[in-house]
């Protein structure tokens, strides 16, 4: 196992859960030979057309390496000699292509072990998939043999790879024919064959692509492995992922962070993030789909750009595997249309993307080079009588790609005509010398018409087919950016360092689960977070007595172990003004309590301080059981449920991060004070959320759930007035 990463994103990741047993991500030296070998021996090769090994071998026609054939039916396969077994080889194969029936394959896999192979990859199906039990074994085997022996294993139910580099089209499948690799090129690693198949069909378009990668069952190489070796191959520029679900997503994290190190672009599409497409997860791959709020906050701790919608994902990656860092965040939008240039600002606007006008230099020479009936601003329209004088165009571009406002410039294009040809190599041209990128975005019905090959093939050019993809990826674009600037500083811990042992002896001093509002209370009182105080009583004088010393207007709620929501089972009661007011409420209370089902226990009633109203903010955190702690932030009070606003990190985070969530929520305007309201000291309310994300990451063996709702916020009064805590289970 290789030594610890350095940097304090490494220890926050390394606080996921993940077994003992489970390993670090393969690099790029791990599986060199079997994704880069400089030979391949294929085990079932055939000449029966249509077979595997037949396929197989058509597809390493440009393969520049030794290729063996094994099957012991056959001395010679055409021209070919053939082998009745891996160790009658001449040589030590880097890769072996299992093409046998999967009753055959092990047999096959521990050969190759034996020999010494650098991997295998295993095209045959029907093992874990079918959930049978058997099957599920035979897989478990695979996983041992490679545990054991150090052979890298792809598959099964796998399609295969493709390394254009070296043209190793290690199929069966259809995999676009090498031909020969432009840089930039995006990397391809996919769970899925048939999705990778899909993601590499970009190449028939023009888009340049080094690798393409299928993970299939992950026996043993999964998905954080292909990313982290397309990490560190110099051939890949960026890397487009697409994937189910995992069992150690932690890993995936990992292969992130070596990606973020390495500066390059590594771009996820995530399926199965509905309840039906978690269930087909299942029966298609064995996998787990895991949380997809845990899957996002995962994403965006270690810098992965997530691309919502599978058919934009190749659009993303290339163009980031082509962008420069970002030189301004302002974008300026260059039209032959007015309705393009609407279109273009209305997106603009949708993503959050800034369209400043130009500077007095840039707009004087658009006025100089366009009619007045179009539009010397930005958007800028140079109308069509662009055909009339095709220099303005480049004018234009100069003026607007010059201008420091700018750092990428956007060109509709609304119909496919060979006159848009020029236009591309000019501001190619333009945009290299600037170092900006010019997106391309073809919305004719003709997606393949002239212009978007050319774009496609352009190193400073990015090829979009809708407005949304390409202002999409523009914000993503810059949120990277700006992530990259901010620059990896250590995390500093806001809680006392005695706070982990203090609030530990509270928890393991508990008898019940969840604790009660006081216990709950006092364990984040430990972590330093601003709790409102109460007196517990047992009789209605005794309530009386504590109302009068705190003060009026109090509130009363019934301190039950068995009756964590206490809305719902009508043990509270608020703002009560008076003593004949407290008896009453204490009465009333007692007696709901007491016709609650399951004969709940009843500790006593008590009495808080009513504080005064604010905006009601919900501070949560859970135990995924793949990612760990969870922070969980949203309004709260009664609406949190109803509302659905809440914005999710793994915990801990950082106090940028927890100001980032706060201004994620859709409702983050109401914290700045609305129709008179006081607002809200935001930097108070992220040392907060940052204490009990500490909370959460430290007391994980213990808790399952945390639920402060809400935190009652005027200034910079900031109080948590009711709290919840589970214990994680025994098991």
């Amino acid at each position: 196992m290789r030594s610890g990463r350095n940097g304090h994103r490494a220890s926050r990741v390394s606080r996921v859960h993940t077994s003992a047993a489970q390993r670090r991500v393969y690099r790029r030296a791990d599986l060199e030979r079997v994704l880069n070998p400089s030979s391949i021996a294929i085990v079932g090769a055939s000449s029966r057309p249509g077979s595997f090994g037949e396929r197989l071998l058509g597809n390493l026609g440009a393969y520049s390496g030794r290729v063996h054939l094994v099957n012991a039916k056959y001395d010679r396969l055409g021209e070919r000699p053939c082998f009745p077994s891996l160790s009658a080889l001449p040589e030590i194969p880097d890769c072996v292509a299992v093409a046998v029936p999967r009753e055959a394959a092990e047999a096959v896999v521990l050969e190759a072990a034996e020999v010494g192979a650098g991997g295998v990859i295993l095209y045959a199906s029907g093992y874990a998939e079918t959930r049978r039990a058997d099957r599920v074994a035979e897989q478990e085997r695979l996983a041992a043999i490679a545990g054991a022996r150090g052979l890298r294993i792809i598959g099964p139910n796998c399609l295969g790879i493709a390394n254009y580099r070296s043209g190793a089209r290690i199929t069966f499948a259809d995999y676009p024919a090498p031909r020969p690799m432009r840089s930039p090129a995006v990397g391809i690693a996919s769970q899925s064959g048939a999705l990778s198949q899909s993601l590499a069909q970009a190449i028939e378009c023009g888009a340049s692509v080094s690798h393409v990668f299928s993970a299939g069952n992950q026996v043993d190489v999964d998905v954080a492995d292909l990313v982290a070796y397309l990490a560190e191959d110099p051939n890949c520029h960026a890397i487009a992922c697409a994937f189910e679900g995992l069992a150690h997503p932690e890993r995936l994290m990992e292969a992130a962070e070596i990606a973020w190190r390495a500066n390059k672009p590594l771009l996820v599409n995530k399926i199965a993030t509905g309840q039906m497409g978690v269930e087909a997860a299942v029966s298609h791959t064995g996998s787990l789909a895991g949380s997809n709020a845990a899957y996002r906050a995962a994403f965006e701790r270690t810098g992965m750009v997530l691309v919502e919608d599978f058919e934009a994902l190749m659009e993303a990656a290339s163009f980031f595997s082509k962008a420069p860092p970002p030189k301004a965040k302002g974008v300026a939008v260059l039209a032959t249309s007015g309705g393009a240039a609407i279109m273009a600002a209305d997106r603009a606007e949708a993503h959050g993307i800034p369209l400043p006008q130009p500077s007095e230099t840039a707009r004087r020479v658009l006025e100089e080079h366009i009619p007045d009936f179009g539009s010397a601003r930005n958007p800028c329209d140079v109308t069509a009588q662009v055909v009339n004088n095709p220099k303005s165009l480049w004018a234009c571009g100069e003026a607007l790609l010059a201008d420091e406002s700018y750092g990428a410039l956007v060109m509709p294009q609304p119909v496919a005509f060979d006159f848009h040809i020029p236009r591309i190599a000019a501001l190619s041209e333009l945009s290299q010398r600037h170092g900006k990128i010019t997106c391309n975005v073809l919305i004719s019905g003709w997606l393949q018409g002239p212009g978007s090959l050319e774009a496609q093939i352009d190193p400073n050019v990015a090829l979009f087919r809708t407005m949304e993809r390409c202002f999409s990826t523009l914000e993503a674009w810059h949120r990277r950016g700006e992530k990259r600037s901010r620059g990896e500083r250590a995390p500093v811990r806001v809680s006392d360092t005695s706070a982990t042992a203090r609030a530990a002896t509270l928890l393991d001093g508990a008898r019940h689960s969840p604790l009660t509002e006081r216990e709950a209370k006092a364990v984040l009182a430990a972590y330093g977070i601003p709790v409102v105080s109460e007196v517990l009583v047992n009789t209605a004088a005794e309530a009386r007595d504590a109302a009068a010393k705190v003060g009026f207007p109090v509130a009363l709620k019934v301190e039950s172990p068995d009756l964590p929501h206490k809305t719902e089972a009508g043990v509270i009661r608020l703002n009560l003004r008076s003593a004949e007011d407290v008896q009453t409420a204490f009465e009333a209370v007692i007696a709901n309590a007491r016709r609650a089902p399951n004969n709940p226990r009843i500790n006593g009633v008590l009495v808080q301080p009513m504080i005064p109203s604010g905006l009601e903010i919900m501070v949560g955190a859970r135990v995924d059981p793949l990612f760990g702690p969870l922070i969980v932030v949203g309004f709260g009070g009664t609406l949190v449920e109803l509302l659905k606003d809440t914005s999710v990190e793994l915990a801990p985070v950082t106090h940028s991060e927890a100001l980032a969530m706060l201004r994620r929520l859709k409702g983050a305007a109401l914290l700045d004070g609305f129709r008179g309201a006081e607002p809200v000291d935001v930097e108070q309310l992220a040392q907060i959320i940052c204490r009990l994300s500490e909370l959460a990451a430290d007391q994980t063996q213990r808790i399952s759930e945390l639920d402060v709702n809400p935190l009652i916020c005027a200034g910079r009064r900031i109080i948590a007035v009711d709290a919840l805590i589970s214990f994680a289970s025994s098991d």
